[in-house]
């Protein structure tokens, strides 16, 4: 056992964050992971290298006690400088974990972490600067969906620009396509927005904490976000938004999409930076053309000009992007990943060790107490859950319900 993440520790500090189910070490991994997200800045590679090397549990001891400097440094390549330099980035923040972790409580977020079966594979692609772990508000279910584009621009759009963005996304979104983007205003809103409009899913990547809405002004908007789709930060609750994290946000929005679209953009527009971290990863680029004569879309014409990205005016577009097939051709997985009904929130709600009460069901679902019983009921027919004497389990597959 761990003398600096013991399971006791870990326990009470993943209490309400995780699955109550978890064993023993994989509760100290959860817990670790945790911890990692509280000390280091976004994109840290010394803490992803050290924690690939290391793993994630041994590594934090490092951190901590700043012991077996020399060893740990053979085995990861690193130079001593580079470690020495890491401890001491991390070391004023080591008293930050139990306030995160009671903030995100009372806001409801939970830690997903790269153990989980929900975490986005397609962010490893960023190796050691990949997200350490993620706090999530809403639809885990979604994270993972096959096809998924990133819609981004400028904060300062035009009419033209917010139009084409929410119309875009829109028949992404009734495709079966999943939206991502940043919910700031401008074409991010609009983007959001659209998805919502025709019920589909989407995600917001927040450069502060879940439960920290940044624009203010957009609170309302990603607290429907997180009900119907999926609101994510990797960086702990309290935390707030500045501007490293932005641009190292986007970093994330672009790993999660299968294809990054630039719907308006000026010269110098933080848009551009997605679409650079999308083009370096391998993702196809796409950008949406403007008039000549609008500086909002400088940026944009530059993409098509320079990087090659492709000239996108519908949906059509970005299902070529995506490497789909026309739009009479269904893209696969599309079905279930476009669900935005109650059973998703519900089933990722539960625990397939842990009995939970319907009144728990809903707290961690967003639903009352009386919607959380009438779904539950609907998938207890359909096998998918099962009551027991002290609450509802989720089964880990489908099977006919007891009938006596």
């Amino acid at each position: 056992m761990s003398a600096l993440v013991d399971v006791a520790t870990a326990r009470r500090g993943m209490a309400a964050l995780v699955d109550e189910g978890l064993g023993d070490e994989e509760i100290q991994r959860a817990y670790a992971h945790a911890v990692w997200s509280t000390l280091v800045e976004p994109g840290d590679g010394v803490a992803g290298a050290l924690i690939e090397a290391l793993g994630v549990v041994r590594a934090l001891e490092l951190a901590l006690s700043q012991t077996s400097e020399r060893a740990a440094t053979s085995e990861i390549g690193l130079d001593d400088r580079e470690l020495r330099a890491g401890y001491a980035r991390w070391q004023p923040r080591r008293g930050d974990a139990v306030s995160a972790f009671d903030a995100a409580r009372r806001a409801g977020a939970r830690l997903l972490t790269p153990d989980d079966a929900a975490w986005p594979v397609a962010v490893r692609d960023l190796g050691v600067h990949a997200p350490l772990c993620l706090w999530v508000r809403g639809d885990t279910g979604i994270l993972r969906t096959p096809a998924a584009v990133a819609l981004v621009g400028a904060r300062a759009a035009t009419a033209y620009g917010t139009h084409v963005a929410s119309q875009i996304a829109a028949e992404c979104a009734a495709d079966g396509i999943l939206v991502v983007s940043g919910a700031a205003y401008g074409i991010d809103g609009a983007a959001h927005r659209g998805a919502l409009h025709a019920a589909g899913p989407t995600i917001a990547v927040l450069a502060g904490g879940v439960d920290r809405p940044y624009p203010a002004g957009h609170g309302d908007l990603i607290s429907q976000i997180a009900r119907s789709g999926t609101v994510i930060a990797e960086v702990p609750c309290g935390s707030a938004p500045t501007k490293w994290r932005f641009l190292a946000r986007n970093r994330v929005i672009a790993a999660l999409s299968g294809a990054t679209v630039v719907v308006e953009a000026a010269q110098r527009s933080g848009a551009l930076n997605t679409a650079y971290h999308a083009a370096s990863l391998g993702r196809p680029l796409g950008a949406v053309p403007g008039p000549v004569t609008s500086a909002a879309s400088a940026g944009c014409h530059r993409l098509m000009r320079e990087a090659d990205a492709v000239c996108v005016t519908g949906s059509a577009d970005v299902r070529e992007l995506l490497g789909y097939g026309p739009e009479s051709d269904p893209i696969p997985g599309a079905e279930d990943a476009a669900r935005t009904d109650g059973t998703t929130r519900i089933m990722d709600a539960l625990s397939a060790r842990t009995p939970r009460t319907t009144d728990e069901v809903a707290r961690r679902s967003g639903f009352s107490p009386a919607d959380a019983g009438g779904v539950l009921g609907l998938l207890e027919l359909d096998g998918r859950v099962e009551r027991a004497p002290t609450g509802w389990t989720r089964r880990s597959t489908a099977s006919p319900p007891r009938l006596w």
